[in-house]
């Protein structure tokens, strides 16, 4: 596009806009570039309306104008007028922007600090599910070591009887043992046997024999030659069928020694003596 072309067009667009409608020229001018306030856009806009053909043909000669200022930018230097219209525009825009990034600025949380929270938040959960899973691992072994408390007593009970019976099947069968035959003072009841062997011990059996009565226990005496007190021994308590059979390893004294057995209802527990009649009695020597 030739330069004196360009200025002769200026010139009759500037002319066409002074002779007709001088009070809008740059109102138009700022119109075409978008510069204008609220109140003068709508002044303009209305002024258009009205059906004005000079500031309406002023219009599309300066937005061609405008278009064509990036190739003429040295010949189409806007007015001063212009210049601080654009000039108070951006820097209304630029103040609003930065009134902007700082509200949001300030009331906005920073990514990081989400992050740390939602690291937090997993953590959390994963050590509450650690809690959880070690707490019924805990439960798990408590409960598998009360069962296997339970399964060693159970055993133990079970090879001490063995032993136990194995032990009194050794006084029995042994021939040092002494047979000791325990009658009744009441004859209605049964008759109770002993072994006593001057090494393993003492044992004695019996069956068919009532329970004592409530809160009582029989108890073994052994009654000395010399006429002493007699001598507390093991207790005993005979089942549903009224059998027991109770094994004394040591017995307070001697086979030598012992004049006769005794047995006795004595209250839980036994007693130092004797508080009731014997009810069974055999001789040792």
């Amino acid at each position: 596009m030739d330069s004196q072309w360009l200025a002769a067009f200026k010139g009759k667009f500037t002319g066409n806009i002074v002779n007709s409608n001088d009070q809008f020229r740059e109102l138009i001018e700022a119109y075409a570039i978008g510069s204008l306030d609220a109140p003068e856009r709508a002044q303009l806009e209305a002024h258009l309306a009205s059906g004005c053909d000079d500031c309406e043909k002023a219009l599309q000669e300066a937005r061609w104008l405008v278009s064509q200022l990036a190739y003429l930018a040295p010949n189409a230097e806007p007015s001063d007028m212009l210049k601080g219209r654009l000039l108070q525009t951006v820097r209304a825009e630029a103040a609003g922007s930065a009134a902007r990034r700082q509200v949001v600025g300030g009331a906005g949380i920073p990514s990081w600090l989400w992050a740390g929270v939602a690291a937090l938040l997993l953590f959390s959960l994963y050590s509450a599910w650690i809690a959880h899973k070690m707490h019924d691992e805990v439960a798990y072994l408590q409960q598998q070591a009360k069962i296997e408390q339970a399964e060693r007593e159970r055993l133990e009970a079970e090879l001490g009887a063995a032993k136990t019976q194995a032990h009194e099947a050794m006084i029995w069968s042994d021939p040092k043992s002494k047979k000791i035959m325990l009658r009744p003072k009441d004859p209605k009841m049964p008759d109770l046997e002993a072994m006593w062997h001057p090494d393993m011990g003492l044992v004695v059996r019996g069956w068919k024999v009532p329970s004592p009565g409530e809160k009582r226990m029989l108890q073994l005496w052994l009654i000395p030659k010399a006429g002493g007190k007699p001598m507390p021994s093991m207790t005993l308590w005979p089942d549903a069928n009224g059998k027991f059979s109770a094994m004394v390893e040591n017995p307070p004294d001697t086979m030598s020694d012992t004049q006769a057995l005794a047995i006795t209802e004595e209250p839980i527990g036994g007693s130092p003596q004797p508080t009731s009649a014997p009810m069974w009695v055999g001789g040792v020597s």
